[in-house]
């Protein structure tokens, strides 16, 4: 199976360490990852960057925009990932991979509202892009029916062995478990990366991964064509979202 990269949390104050650090990785692989960028971020729990010593805050910066347009000059692919990242609601929306959401349970007018002016900020720096990245995976219809009407048409989430078209979007699948997808043959998935919490046990795992497998560049995966999921395709992701959560829980 052929494997995509997407990368979680991209903000100006994320532990940059990490980050350049795969980053190397992936540059050393010749792979172009999918990258999360929050419009504003407001989640505390992003904020690594003192932390971890740099000693340098680079929020809100005209250097951290540049740097991402940078990134997509060069091939990596821009999400937008969610607003503000901050967690309003206890939903799981219609992928339940968790029991929270920053969009999933508000009502249209609100996320269409919240949307859009993340997609407006993202564009006062040169960012366009039609492609969401949902916080924690929770996303409802009031999300689906809001990003189409701001142009978005796809999504990175459900799960399967390629693009799939629902409700409009074309959604572009991530591993159930990727120890599984990487003995499959045939058919791509992502692999979904939080730099910010990666050990050096976990950058070695990935460096493993990237020499053994078929890796491919997310703009490569974009070009890949969509089947249409069916009613019964989409109540099989939505249980084993609600699998996946439990065993999540129980670990």
């Amino acid at each position: 199976m052929k494997i995509a990269v997407r990368m979680d949390d991209i903000t100006p104050n994320m532990d940059w360490k990490k980050f350049l650090e795969f980053k190397m990785l992936l540059d050393k692989h010749g792979i172009r990852p999918l990258i999360g960028v929050v419009p504003d971020n407001r989640d505390e729990n992003l904020n690594r960057e003192a932390e971890n010593g740099k000693g340098r805050e680079r929020k809100g910066t005209a250097e951290f925009w540049e740097y991402i347009r940078s990134l997509q000059s060069q091939g990596w692919v821009i999400a937008m990932h969610g607003y503000q990242h901050v967690y309003t609601q206890k939903k799981g929306g219609m992928f339940p991979l968790n029991d929270f959401s920053e969009f999933a349970g508000l009502g249209f007018e609100q996320q269409f509202a919240m949307l859009e002016k993340g997609k407006a900020i993202l564009e006062s720096h040169g960012i366009k892009t039609d492609i969401f990245m949902a916080p924690a995976h929770s996303y409802d219809r009031n999300t689906l029916k809001a990003l189409q009407k701001l142009g978005f048409t796809k999504m990175t989430d459900g799960f399967g062995s390629g693009p799939y078209i629902w409700k409009g979007m074309k959604f572009f699948p991530i591993s159930f478990r990727l120890e599984s997808s990487l003995k499959k043959k045939k058919g791509i998935t992502t692999m979904v990366i939080h730099a910010n919490t990666m050990e050096q046990k976990d950058m070695e795992k990935y460096s493993r991964i990237f020499e053994k497998n078929e890796m491919i560049s997310y703009g490569d995966y974009l070009e890949e064509k969509g089947c249409k999921r069916s009613r019964p395709g989409r109540w099989a992701e939505y249980g084993m979202a609600m699998v996946k959560h439990i065993l999540v829980k129980l670990l």
